[in-house]
């Protein structure tokens, strides 16, 4: 017989966070005794609805995507803005509207649904979440509060309940949030970034209009700005959508306004906003939160795992934050299971944990700087920007602003796409160009005007990353100088067998052509073409990181790469006239 209250994993929190850990760890380890701690009874609202694509694949490992795909949730496509240099709207798609194919839900994880995400509505989605992880076997109490943390050191001993019951297991996950229980218990302090310190105001709509509707179910969230804040429009269901208002904490008290004053006065002075709720209802539930950025100094002790919020919180701007709970979770449970097996260093699992969360957040909360100090519209905060860029050590144009935001290091061990945060490197540089004040100067790529490419292994020595699959954490081998890493493997290996074989740039990409033509037989040449890119921005982020020195033969051709991701990054007129001339392959509504 066991202890009723000796478990091997406790986690504190049932969100996203919590129940994903739960689910994998079930999942690949069915003996395991999860339980999970919820002070809230479900469902009950959250803020915090807009997803990201990398989403998708964690809960298509997690078994959860067809009950989350059965709710209904509207298909997030992308988002429309006002933001940068002045008030015009433009689109950020994940997936190019004009290639659109309306079908049937629920869908399968599969082709267009790759690409997009989900607008959630929270009581409902950590509500199937919760029980998915139920389903698999992991125990949830709901209602049940943690009201000590108790230790030895970096230890934690055991969990005492307000009940006054001890619960122990032999690790712990800290996934409460903001509030951050165990974070606290264990001395962990958080950098908070002071001048990202705002304020959200939200409030549940009834019946307002979408937008825009994309075939079945699928829409664009729409992100606004105001001279003191901005404001996001997220529908999440067919009848019901999130209107928030964000501003800066400072300018909040200085306006004497209450909550609901600056929120009703934010929604009629937007426009567009303001049309598109004028035939709905408020849910009569104003509700009000602190959203500040901020970082803990460390993420793993020497039994516990802090995920998401509870981690650190990248201002919603980027949409990240939904993200970084299911991401972070995951990479929780996988640690866990690999200190169980006990077939890797125990220290090597921490640190790769704590490097690899920490570097994620920071890369969001430095482009989330960037962002606002960036934004042209906030003409009621411009010295509020400029504190931030001043903070921040931040250069606006766009070349000096990528040499800032490539500080924070690529995220490598993710081995698909090279990225930084969660835009991939044209994106990134993109969205420079797009904010910045002189259109004559570019954040262009470093492959540009060169045709020479050579691996620079200078000082490098070989090591290993970890890859997470099936469960376990891979180790694959990677070339490491200082704090780098280069991994041998996805687009990052593929650019180096390619460069051990050739640096001529047109026969580098013959051989990246060919490489996508083994790998992808019958892909239609928009996606090869997206693969060849991704190998291109690979050698960039190698260039950028010195594994890759350049130079030029002139007698032979140059390498000219294009930031231009019209499909993907436009205004919002020019996706409209793709719309209006029947380009389009699905059925869309434009609402205004």
């Amino acid at each position: 017989m066991h202890d009723e209250t000796a478990y091997d994993v406790v986690i504190i929190g049932g969100g996203p966070g919590g129940s994903t850990a739960a689910s994998l760890l079930r999942k690949y380890s069915p003996d395991l005794r999860v339980l999970i701690l919820e002070k809230a009874r479900f469902p009950r609202d959250h803020v915090g609805e807009s997803q990201l694509p990398a989403i998708g694949s964690i809960l298509n490992e997690m078994g959860v995507w067809e009950k989350v795909e059965q709710a209904g949730f509207p298909i997030k496509i992308g988002a429309s803005y006002t933001w940068g240099r002045n008030n015009d709207r433009w689109d950020f798609d994940f997936y190019p509207v004009e290639e659109w194919r309306d079908e049937e839900r629920p869908a399968k994880y599969a082709g267009q649904r790759l690409q997009t995400a989900f607008q959630v509505d929270r009581a409902l989605y950590d509500d199937i979440l919760l029980q998915h992880a139920e389903s698999l076997g992991a125990e949830a109490r709901q209602e049940t509060h943690v009201v000590e943390i108790m230790r030895e050191g970096d230890r934690v001993t055991g969990l005492k309940l307000e009940s006054g019951e001890v619960v122990t297991g032999r690790h712990y996950i800290d996934a409460s949030g903001t509030v951050g229980i165990l974070r606290r218990a264990m001395g962990v302090e958080v950098e908070v970034t002071s001048e990202l310190r705002n304020i959200a105001v939200w409030e549940y709509w009834r019946n307002a209009e979408w937008a825009v509707e994309i075939g079945v179910g699928a829409t664009r969230v729409q992100v606004r700005s105001l001279p003191y804040g901005w404001i996001w429009f997220i529908p999440l269901g067919p009848d019901r959508t999130s209107v928030g208002l964000i501003t800066p904490a400072e300018h909040y008290k200085k306006t004497g306004l209450t909550p609901e004053e600056i929120y009703l006065k934010a929604l009629e002075e937007q426009p567009e906003i303001a049309t598109l709720v004028r035939n709905a209802t408020r849910e009569n539930n104003l509700q009000s939160c602190k959203d500040w950025s901020q970082l803990a100094e460390r993420v793993a002790g020497e039994n516990w795992f802090l995920v998401g919020e509870a981690a650190g919180f990248a201002d919603p701007i980027l949409a990240a934050g939904m993200s970084l709970a299911h991401s972070s979770a995951r990479e929780a449970a996988y640690a866990i299971l690999e200190l169980e097996r006990g077939e890797l260093d125990p220290a090597w699992l921490r640190d790769r944990y704590d490097r690899r969360n920490r570097t994620n957040i920071e890369q969001h909360i430095r482009f989330a700087q960037y962002w606002y100090s960036a934004n042209g519209c906030f003409t009621d905060l411009q010295e509020h920007c400029a504190n931030i860029a001043k903070e921040a050590g931040l250069k606006f144009k766009p070349g000096q602003a990528w040499r800032w935001l490539s500080q924070g290091g690529f995220t490598t061990e993710q081995l698909g796409l090279p990225t930084f945060g969660s835009f991939d490197v044209s994106t990134t540089k993109q969205i420079l160009n797009r904010f910045e004040e002189d259109a004559g100067k570019s954040a262009g790529f470093h492959t540009n005007g060169y045709n020479v490419f050579k691996l620079n292994l200078r000082g490098a020595e070989k090591g290993s990353i970890g890859q997470l699959e099936d469960g376990r954490i891979k180790l694959i081998d990677c070339w490491q100088r200082g704090e780098q890493r280069l991994p041998l493997a996805g687009y990052y290996g593929v650019m180096v067998n390619v460069l051990e074989q050739t640096s001529d740039i047109a026969e580098i990409v013959k051989r990246l052509s060919a490489w996508v033509d083994h790998q992808f037989p019958g892909a239609a040449e928009a996606s090869k073409s997206l693969h060849l890119s991704y190998c291109i921005q690979a050698l960039e982020v190698m260039i950028e990181e010195f594994w890759v020195t350049r130079s030029v033969n002139k007698k032979r051709p140059m390498l000219t790469v294009s930031t231009d991701n019209s499909r993907y990054i436009r205004s919002s007129e020019d996706a409209k006239r793709v719309i209006d001339s029947g380009a389009a392959k699905g059925t869309i509504k434009l609402n205004i």
